[in-house]
């Protein structure tokens, strides 16, 4: 199975690429792809999440990290604990995804500029050729790009 195979795949570089949720078929071609750490944003919501994705990720080799946010309210501490789990994927292969690639975009790009350093004009062009947020998520964009240390 193709990665293309996954709604709304988008290969970011040679070691991050962000999607919809896979099925279990799609996580293993993930898996056989090489990724190493697989970062869900989505909520365990049984309309569209796997049973169990966490169990199926570890037995394909890969590392599981699943950080629920709610779309309608996504919050700094979930950003906090989305830039950790990046920092301690660093050097790694690592897929990340949500329901439909929208949460994930704005966490890459704001992970981009506030730990890594990214210009802000770069980060988000990034995230807009996924997603133009609505009002909510440029709301939590605005936050969290506000609570980064200014220089004087």
């Amino acid at each position: 199975m193709s990665l293309a195979a996954i709604p709304r795949f988008i290969a970011l570089d040679d070691a991050l690429a962000t999607a919809g949720q896979p099925s279990e078929a799609q996580l293993a071609a993930v898996a056989a792809a090489g990724f190493e750490v697989v970062i869900n944003l989505g909520l365990r919501d049984p309309s569209y999440a796997l049973a169990d994705e966490g169990k199926t990720a570890e037995s394909l080799g890969m590392q599981y990290v699943h950080i629920p946010v709610e779309f309608s309210s996504p919050g700094l501490g979930d950003l906090a604990r989305f830039s950790e789990a990046m920092a301690q994927a660093q050097g790694k292969k690592v897929f990340v995804h949500c329901r439909h690639n929208k949460r994930v975009p704005v966490f890459v790009a704001l992970d981009r500029v506030l730990r890594q350093g990214w210009e802000e004009g770069d980060a988000f062009a990034v995230m807009r050729q996924a997603w133009t947020p609505d009002e909510v998520w440029l709301t939590f964009i605005d936050k969290a790009l506000a609570q980064r240390p200014r220089c004087s």
